[in-house]
């Protein structure tokens, strides 16, 4: 039994002994397998790390070479202020948006650097045989004097009208007394501006004029000074100013702009062309430095645009409007708004939606991007202190990278004689803009209402003045829409608004900048406008859209008149005086904000 039992015990221990042989066989047969395994695993992985090397280096050689041999940006957001319609653009573009600014304008023989029918209208200003000449109706011992009030454009307007009115009173005209105290700072004399004997000889028909007032009894002649109501027609100046002319016998009339009627008879009509025209030329010396940088634009492109773009802190703070700057913006223009205690609380949503705020220079660059003018055009900008330098300027170069000016295809040596003289700065702007292919603004001031009369006169050259009531709405649905269906509703908005014949209707807006009384037509413009009957029709509601912001962007001296006394109530209050000091409710600083 015993030794059964031991037999067993043997047997057991012999069978525990195998097992754990086993077991150990197994475990290093395992571990054999774990290290085979992680040795084909590692081979694996770095055959995969050595392809994703190689897929990555070929990337970014390819990355390389695309920065290398592709074109520059049109627009780099590094350079572009933060708040900039343009950034957002490009921005969006990125993003893979809808709205996206092409650097192609185009097809610009499509008609973007004329106007269609031009050719069918010309100038002509010349008197009727009724008109009744100088020597025939000027009375002896019966002298006005005006004194303008403004900048160079709206002292003009001044001159031209003086004219007129000289003719109107029977009077020998006095060389016009140009504005040297105004906002605008300018010493200048006539004679140092305009041609003053040209102006002299070529109106000697006309009216006759005198360089300076004789003496009255060997001793100086004061005149009587006194005002006139802005728009003062023929019947006006009998009623009201003739008397006193007649009785005094010398008379200036001070502050002398817009203090004529737009609605005249013809021949008068046509006398104010024949002045503002033909008699009224700049001094050889700034009509040859004009000519030198028309010239050198001309050098730089067959065609090119001239902007005129108003854009100055005093003239933003004085409109009341707001551009998106923030606290910051309303800060600095409000400061500057507080000038001018009779403004009222300025609403600028209001003037936005009225289209009575300046386009800012990126919109005036979208604006002409839809208008199909590529970001190839050369652009002449004759502006004065831009409100945000140039982070405010920098998405229009973004757009138009040919970007130019006075100061930079003139040297500081050949602007120095005119530089430190306001008007004559403003006059090579006026010689460019008048000789530019197309001209655009972003305002509604003196010197764009000017020139898009002269334009009209020869030539009906293409002139852009912006519905901004209409792209105002669609600036700011801008993102909820493509390119293609923004830049079709400017061009429809624009419709009547290009400087084509007949697109502002006969008698409105200021005569100054729709000269319709000087304007015939050629033989053969009544086939024309039969063939282009339905084409006018099609455009009449645009049309009915130019005289409505033609009314609500009346000049804005006339925007003015609240400030100012009303002198077409209160003529009788107006103080006859040989004094120079004016009255504190004139404040003419306010009125030549806008006096381009």
């Amino acid at each position: 039994m015993m030794l059964t039992n031991l037999k067993q015990l043997m047997f057991s221990l012999k069978m525990k002994r195998k097992k754990r042989e086993r077991n150990n066989i197994l475990l290093h047969g395992s571990n054999d397998i774990c290290v085979e395994l992680n040795r084909i695993l590692w081979r694996k992985r770095h055959r995969i790390f050595s392809l994703v090397s190689f897929v990555s280096g070929c990337l970014i050689l390819l990355l390389f070479a695309v920065s290398v041999f592709s074109p520059p940006p049109a627009a780099n957001l590094l350079f572009l202020p933060p708040h900039s319609l343009v950034r957002k653009e490009i921005a969006a573009v990125e993003s893979n948006a809808v709205f996206q600014v092409p650097t192609s304008g185009g097809d610009l023989d499509r008609g973007l650097w004329s106007t269609s029918r031009s050719k069918l209208y010309y100038g002509c200003s010349n008197a009727s045989n009724k008109f009744q000449t100088a020597d025939m109706k000027t009375y002896p011992n019966r002298y006005l004097l005006i004194s303008t009030s403004g900048g160079l454009n709206q002292q003009r307007t001044g001159i031209v009208d003086s004219v007129v009115a000289a003719y109107i009173l029977n009077a020998t005209l006095v060389v016009p007394r140009l504005d040297q105290r105004s906002y605008w700072k300018d010493a200048s004399g006539f004679a140092e501006i305009f041609n003053v004997d040209r102006f002299i000889s070529s109106l000697s028909r006309d009216v006759k004029i005198i360089k300076e007032l004789p003496l009255k009894g060997g001793q100086p002649w004061i005149p009587r000074r006194m005002a006139v109501p802005r728009k003062c027609n023929e019947r006006c100046y009998q009623t009201r100013v003739l008397p006193v002319l007649t009785k005094k016998q010398a008379i200036e009339l001070r502050k002398f702009d817009y203090r004529l009627s737009n609605r005249l008879e013809t021949d008068l009509q046509k006398l104010r062309c024949r002045v503002n025209y033909h008699a009224l030329t700049f001094t050889d010396p700034i009509l040859d430095m004009g000519k030198l940088l028309v010239e050198r634009m001309r050098m730089k492109a067959k065609h090119f645009i001239a902007l005129h773009l108003r854009f100055e802190p005093d003239m933003l703070a004085f409109t009341g409007c707001y551009y998106g700057g923030g606290d910051k913006e309303r800060r600095e223009l409000g400061k500057i708004r507080r000038r001018w205690k009779a403004l009222h609380a300025s609403n600028p949503e209001k003037m936005r939606r009225q289209g009575r705020c300046p386009l800012t220079p990126e919109e005036i660059g979208l604006m002409l991007r839809a208008l199909g003018f590529g970001s190839d055009v050369h652009i002449y900008v004759a502006s004065g202190e831009v409100y945000g330098g140039e982070e405010t300027l920098a998405p229009l170069k973004a757009l138009f990278r040919n970007f130019h000016s006075k100061e930079t295809i003139a040297t500081e040596a050949e602007l120095a004689p005119f530089s430190s003289f306001s008007s004559r700065m403003a006059a090579l702007d006026y010689i460019v803009c008048d000789e530019s292919d197309v001209f655009v603004s972003n305002n509604n001031g003196n010197m764009v209402r000017m020139i898009a009369g002269r334009r009209r006169y020869f030539g009906h050259k293409p002139t852009i003045r912006p519905n901004a009531k209409k792209l105002y709405k669609l600036f700011m649905a801008r993102n909820n829409m493509t390119w293609e269906e923004f830049a079709t509703k400017v061009q429809a908005f624009q419709v009547g608004f290009m400087g084509a014949p007949k697109e502002v209707k006969p008698g409105r807006g200021e005569f100054h900048e729709n000269p319709t009384s000087c304007i015939c037509e050629t033989t053969g413009t009544e086939t024309i406008q039969k063939e282009t009957q339905e084409e006018d029709h099609e455009n009449d509601n645009n049309g009915r859209d130019t005289a409505e912001v033609n009314d609500e962007q009346d000049p804005i001296e006339e925007d003015l008149d609240w400030i100012e006394d009303d002198y077409s109530d209160n003529i009788k209050d107006l103080p006859d005086t040989d004094s120079n000091v004016l009255t504190k409710q004139e404040q003419p600083e306010v009125e030549e904000l806008f006096s381009d």
